[in-house]
C-alpha cells in the first residue's frame, strides 16, 4: 500500500463559467432596466400632477370666496334683499358676467354662462390666467369650472335656477392626457353680505 496521500484539488471559476455568469447577469439587468424605463415613461409626472392640484385648489378657492347674493352689488337694496324678487331695478343675479366684468367676479354665478355648463374663464390664448387676468408662468394646463345648483341636506334644489340656496362648484385642470378634478359646495349662508 502506498502511503501517498491525495491532495485536495483546488477549485476555482473557469473562464467559461465566468463568461456565462456575466451573460446571465447582463440579460437580467437589461430586463429590469427595460421595465423601469417603461414604467417611468408611462407614469404621470408627479410634479405636473402636483402643479395641476395647486392650480385647481387656487381656482376653486377663488370661486368659493366670491359673493353669493341675490342682487348685483350695485343694486340699492343688495344688502337687504332676501330673494331675487326683492332686488331693486331688476338687478337680480343671473348666470354669466354682467357687461365687461373681469375676474375676480363679484358673484359666483358670473363664473359660468349657464348652470351645468363648463366655462373656460381661466384660459386665454392657451394660457392660464390668474385672478387679475395676467398669464400664469406655467404652460400645458387648461382649466374649466362648472357651477351646478344642488340639493344638500334638505336645502337648495337641483336644476338651473340661479336663485337656489346651494351650488356645487367643480374645477377641472387638465395637463397632457390627465386631469385633476376638485368639487366644492357653497351655500347662501349670508345672502346679503357684501
Amino acid at each position: 500500500m502506498s502511503s501517498r496521500r491525495s491532495l485536495p484539488r483546488e477549485r476555482g471559476v473557469t473562464f467559461i463559467e465566468l463568461i456565462v455568469f456575466i451573460v446571465i447577469v447582463g440579460v437580467a439587468l437589461t430586463a429590469v432596466l427595460g421595465v423601469l424605463s417603461m414604467t417611468t415613461r408611462n407614469s404621470a409626472d408627479p410634479l405636473l400632477r402636483k402643479q395641476a392640484l395647486m392650480i385647481a385648489e387656487g381656482l376653486l378657492e377663488e370661486v368659493e370666496l366670491a359673493r353669493f347674493t341675490y342682487c348685483q352689488p350695485e343694486a340699492d337694496n343688495a344688502e337687504t334683499a332676501t330673494s331675487a324678487a326683492d332686488c331693486a331695478g331688476g338687478m337680480s343675479e343671473n348666470w354669466g358676467a354682467e357687461g365687461a366684468g373681469t375676474r375676480p367676479f363679484d358673484n359666483i354665478n358670473d363664473y359660468v354662462a349657464a348652470a351645468n355648463q363648463a366655462s373656460t374663464v381661466f384660459n386665454a390664448g392657451g394660457q392660464l390666467l390668474d385672478a387679475n387676468g395676467n398669464a400664469m408662468p406655467v404652460s400645458g394646463y387648461t382649466a374649466r369650472v362648472t357651477v351646478t345648483p344642488q340639493a344638500l341636506g334638505g336645502i337648495g334644489a337641483a336644476g338651473t335656477s340661479a336663485n337656489t340656496e346651494v351650488l356645487r362648484i367643480r374645477v377641472e385642470v387638465g395637463y397632457g392626457n390627465d386631469k385633476v378634478v376638485l368639487d366644492g359646495f357653497r351655500t347662501r349662508y349670508a345672502p346679503t353680505f357684501l
